[in-house]
Parts: C-alpha cells; structure tokens; sequence
C-alpha cells in the first residue's frame, strides 16, 4: 500500500480527501507516478468548482471613441446590473451581483471620460465598478453581449458621454444605491436607528473590536510591489484575532473577515452593537516620499496635531467616497458629531491606550516621529468606546512592504499590540478597585 497522503506533503500539495481515496490500494512502487497523475486529475478539477460558485470578470477595457468612452467586462457568466452617475467628485457607479476578479486585473485601466477604476465586493451578494470621470458625464448605453463567435465570455458594455454640468443637474437623481439582482441577499440596507450598547456584564471577558481598513472595492493604498492595503491589514488582523484569543483574556470580534467594503459608519455600529469595550483600526499607509517609514498610532481630535495627521484623516475619510457611496445618506452621527463633554473620558481611555501601544510596539518596531497622533478620523468616532487608528507602516517604503508581508514580522506586531492591550486593562482593573 502506499502512503499517498505522505508524498502529497513532500510535493507541497494538500489532496482533496475524496482523490485520496482513489489510491488506497496502489503498490507501492507506482506512488509517486500516480500521485503525479491524481494531482493533475485534481487541479483540472479546481476550476470547474470556482466556476460553478461565482461569475469571474477575466478582463476590463477602455475604449475611448469621438463621442463616448466604451468600459467592457468580459465576465464567463451573464450577471444583473445596474448604473448610476454621482457628483462632488463625478463618479458612474456600476452594480453587479456578485462576481469574482481575475488577479490579473489588479491594475485597473483608465483612459478618455476615466481617470481612475476601482472594483471589488461592495456587500456580500453585490460587486460594484466605480469609475472617476473628468467631469459631469451622463451614462448613454449600458447592455450585455452574449458569447458569439470565438468569444466564450459575456461582454458587459457601458458608453459614457460628456455632459454640462446644468445638464447633469437636471437629469440628476439621488441614485437606488440597490443592485438590480432581485435575491434576497441583495436587499437595501436598512435604515439606520439608534444604536442601543448590551448592558456590560462585569464577569464577562472584555470584547476588543478589531478594524481592518478598506475592504472591496475601496481597496486602500497600494505598495511598491502592487499589494493592496486591504489585504495586508486583513492578515495582520486575523493574526491581532488570534494573539488576542490566545491570551485567554478576552473575546475578539473583527468588523469585517473577508474582502468587503464596510461603510465607515457601519464599523462604528458594529462595535456599538457588539458592545465593544476597545477599538482598533489597523491601516497601512502610502506617500509619495519612499524613505519615509514607521508605526503610528491616531487618537481622535477635532484639532489636527500636524499637517500629516490632517492630511492622512481626509485621506482615511474618504472611503465611503471612493467606493460609489452618496455621502448624502450619511448619517449626523458620523459625518458631523459633536466631541461634547461626555465624549472627554472616551477620548481620554483612548489617548491612555495610544501610549500603551507607543510603549510596547516600540519594543518590536520601527516608529514614526511624534508616535501618538491625532486627528478627526470618522471611524474613530463612537462616543462612548476608546478607539485607536494604526498605521502599521508605510506601503511605500520597501523595508515597511517587507516587513508588513512577513508572517513571522506580523506576529510580533500582534504581539506587542496584544500586551498593550492587557495592559491597558490591567490598568482599568486597578483603578476600578476598591
């Protein structure tokens, strides 16, 4: 009998249990053929699985005409869709149900009505196509093709135009921010109410919230090597998770755990409802000076502590802009809460905990000058949850890549954040006593 099993490890391939069935009875001395031969069996196989869960966009094009551009999606499958244009900036936002993106298409193409591209899951069920425009552009044909000749894809077109902006404004309507698919999945969000904490339970393990940037189609920056901010605060997340876990103290909830887009008012609701008792967001920054690198940490102030701070929270509250959101329907809470008096102790937890994270990430990391920041970061803004920002390095800086895409560096990031947050506690814990 041969031990398939074993050889399927020494290939640095997993089987599938169900290939590894087939072999059971194999001789010995024809494993390493036959394991060959189930391996290229089973990645045939692969394919034909991911097909049959979600329609795949293959490739993306501009084509810029006298009178129009043309934007076409060759998808392998047909999908529902819809369209619509916003302002401040111009954008024509694409709804698809959902689809997956070939990796291939990392680099979005622009060129004539287009000056930028972004694409990803905007809700589970629902991708969505932002497209920034030169300038007021009205959508004039929007229609799918279905595979004809030596095509095997389906094309999904979309003509944009010029317009002025009087004209624009006329025919301008508040967009149905649905997708057109009719499932159940892809039903509105509903409209938000006021958020109600769970009473604190004083024997409960503490729940710490944590936030990784971008998700979707907001894909965050981008670094030197082409690796998205959103996946590289994802895996340090799950890693912060597990950290967390592993200390026994505390029960862990992530705001988002997969590529999604998450409205940043929404990150604020989910740790409310969740009851959180501590918020991090992880972040991984990108600027235009390449020797710049670093961790930092950003409390909340209305008062921007330098240039940098303020430039990076406009920046950071700008997702819901880059992924097709019409900020009309933000909500007073987020967009223009009021720091009053009985968010001070808050934001004071927050700046004990900032210097918490300085202290013992210093120990492990590079930091940036003048650590702890602070500035009006929207998602920072629960009143009544400490609530921190981490810019764990600089994407633009080859060290900080190199650095943020090793495991082994990530794990002792989560560790010293980790400590901090004990630490933090312990303080509370303290105080608290008698």
């Amino acid at each position: 009998m041969c031990d398939v099993t074993g050889i399927f490890a020494l290939l640095g391939r997993v089987p599938n249990p169900s290939v590894a069935i087939l072999a059971m009875a194999i001789p010995s001395g024809a494993a390493l053929s036959v394991a060959l031969s189930i391996m290229f069996f089973a990645a045939t196989m692969v394919p034909t699985v991911a097909h049959a869960a979600t329609p795949q966009v293959t490739d993306v094009r501009v084509g810029v005409y006298p009178a129009k551009t043309r934007i076409v999606l060759d998808i392998d499958r047909s999908v529902t869709f819809s369209s619509f244009v916003l302002q401040e900036p111009y954008r024509v936002v694409l709804d698809l149900s959902e689809v997956t993106w070939a990796p291939k298409l990392s680099n979005a193409p622009t060129g004539g009505l287009v000056t930028g591209m972004r694409f990803g899951l905007f809700r589970p069920g629902a991708s969505r196509v932002v497209l920034d425009s030169t300038g007021p552009v009205r959508v004039s044909n929007v229609f799918i093709i279905p595979p004809s000749g030596q095509s095997g894809s389906y094309r999904l077109v979309v003509d944009i135009a010029k317009t002025s902006r009087a004209a624009f404004l006329m025919s301008y309507k508040r967009p149905d921010t649905r997708p057109a698919a009719t499932s159940a999945s892809l039903a509105p969000p509903t409209v938000p109410v006021p958020v109600t904490r769970p009473a604190a339970d004083p024997d409960e393990k503490k729940l710490i919230m944590i936030d990784p940037g971008h998700g979707g189609v907001d894909p965050g920056a981008m670094s030197r090597s082409g690796v998205w901010e959103k996946h590289i605060v994802l895996a340090f997340a799950r890693e912060l998770r597990e950290s967390l876990l592993a200390s026994g103290k505390f029960r862990v909830r992530l705001t988002r755990d997969q590529d999604v887009f998450i409205r940043l008012r929404d990150r604020i609701d989910i740790a409310r409802r969740s009851g959180a008792d501590l918020f991090i967001s992880v972040h991984a920054d990108s600027i235009g000076n390449s020797r710049v690198r670093g961790t930092s940490v950003y409390t909340l102030s209305e008062l921007a502590s330098d240039k940098e701070a303020d430039a990076l929270a406009r920046k950071e509250n700008k997702s819901d802009l880059i992924a097709g959101v019409d900020l009309d329907e933000q909500s007073n809470d987020v967009v223009n809460i009021l720091i009053d008096l009985a968010q001070r102790e808050t934001m004071n937890e927050s700046a004990v905990f900032a210097r918490k994270l300085v202290d013992e990430m210093g120990k492990t990391r590079k930091l940036l000058r003048n650590t702890h920041r602070f500035a009006g970061f929207a998602v920072l803004k629960a009143p009544d949850i400490p609530s921190v920002l981490v810019e764990l390095g600089y994407l633009s800086n080859r060290s900080d890549e190199q650095m943020l895409r090793n495991p082994r560096k990530r794990k002792q990031m989560a560790t010293a954040m980790s400590t901090a947050v004990v630490r933090y506690f312990e303080r509370q814990q303290a105080l608290n006593r008698p």
